[in-house]
């Protein structure tokens, strides 16, 4: 296998791309945007998926026998490659996509090697010195989307389902509630109430809607009311509203963590043997140590069984937050090639 990979990081928003070497340095990093339903709305998904395609063949440099690893921003059966269904790109359309095939198709002389990519940037992480002792490590990523996956560090196996599927937890069914009220908002796959429906970066966004709407006043007088919040960027304005310990943002933050945290209870609760559960994503980077402030204080009000009142500290050493490239999808992708399986 050639030294160099051709390595992908496909989200809804953007296509990054960057060689990879058997060392694990990642060079000549470009960005370009995604062809996504939100950029393209007229065309159709078939259009948009072909559009994808010739966007990853084309820039494949024509070298003797390329091998290119793609981290792809979708439900996807990782033995495969076909794209179940992915919301930031696709919106609420979920027929089955070959993208392997239809990359192959285009581009035969490449060693296409596919993976989701949470996966690839679960297997950048766990390949870290300080978790190689680790019996399993979860990642979940709280971006555009929300997911994880779980690896078995003993193994070197992220287990799938019969679909070829592991921690779609965007699309499990979720409460939310603002102002002391339920909410209940759609998720970009079309469905109301998933996780990602309110504690993605869009689903913050349409909760922080909300309490605008139930809390005028309130909205009005705190920091994310301000003049100054709209030319930021909502964003900006949310961890700049965290760093001034804004009450109504950090309503917002407290409402948005409380399904996730609902979520990592759950899987610690079950899986003793996930001796870290790792987030990351653009939201958690974005918010930082507000994120993990406000997950950690839903997990020590309602933590496990026993195991909070006897030993508190088991879940807060479980839980960290990764900085930016610690658990790199692009990084991920070159792993998963270098390795030649698909998870």
């Amino acid at each position: 296998m050639t030294t160099a990979i051709t390595v992908f990081d496909v989200g809804g928003t953007h296509i990054r791309q960057a060689w990879w070497l058997r060392g694990g340095e990642l060079r000549t990093r470009t960005s370009r945007p995604s062809p996504s339903f939100k950029r393209f709305p007229e065309a159709s998904v078939a259009e948009l998926q072909d559009m994808m395609v010739r966007e990853l063949c084309d820039t494949v440099p024509e070298t003797p026998g390329p091998v290119v690893g793609i981290s792809f921003g979708a439900a996807l059966d990782h033995r495969s490659g076909i794209v179940y269904a992915s919301a930031p790109l696709w919106g609420e359309h979920s027929e089955p996509f070959d993208l392997r095939a239809a990359l192959a198709s285009r581009r035969q002389d490449v060693r296409w090697h596919i993976v989701n990519d949470v996966t690839a940037a679960l297997l950048h992480a766990a390949a870290a010195t300080g978790r190689s002792g680790h019996r399993k490590v979860l990642l979940a990523t709280i971006s555009s989307g929300i997911a994880c996956r779980v690896i078995d560090q003993r193994q070197g196996r992220i287990a799938v389902d019969g679909c070829g599927l592991q921690g779609e937890i965007g699309h499990l069914p979720a409460v939310a509630e603002l102002a002391g009220r339920p909410v209940e908002l759609d998720c970009d796959c079309g469905t109301t109430g998933h996780l990602a429906a309110y504690a993605s970066g869009p689903g913050i966004a349409r909760m922080a809607e909300v309490l605008e709407q139930r809390e005028p006043a309130r909205w009005a007088a705190s920091r994310l009311g301000s003049p100054t919040a709209g030319s930021l960027g909502f964003e900006a304005s949310l961890r700049g509203a965290l760093d001034e310990r804004d009450e109504l943002a950090l309503e917002l933050l407290d409402a948005v963590t409380a399904p996730v945290a609902a979520v990592l209870r759950t899987a610690l609760c079950l899986d003793p043997e996930i001796d870290e559960a790792v987030l990351t994503g653009g939201v958690v980077h974005g918010l930082g140590h507000h994120y993990r402030r406000a997950l950690m204080g839903h997990l020590t009000r309602q933590g496990l069984y026993l195991t909070s009142e006897r030993t508190p500290e088991w879940l807060e050493r479980r839980i960290t937050v990764t900085g930016p490239g610690e658990a790199d999808s692009l990084a991920g992708a070159g792993i998963a090639a270098s390795a030649g399986v698909p998870a």
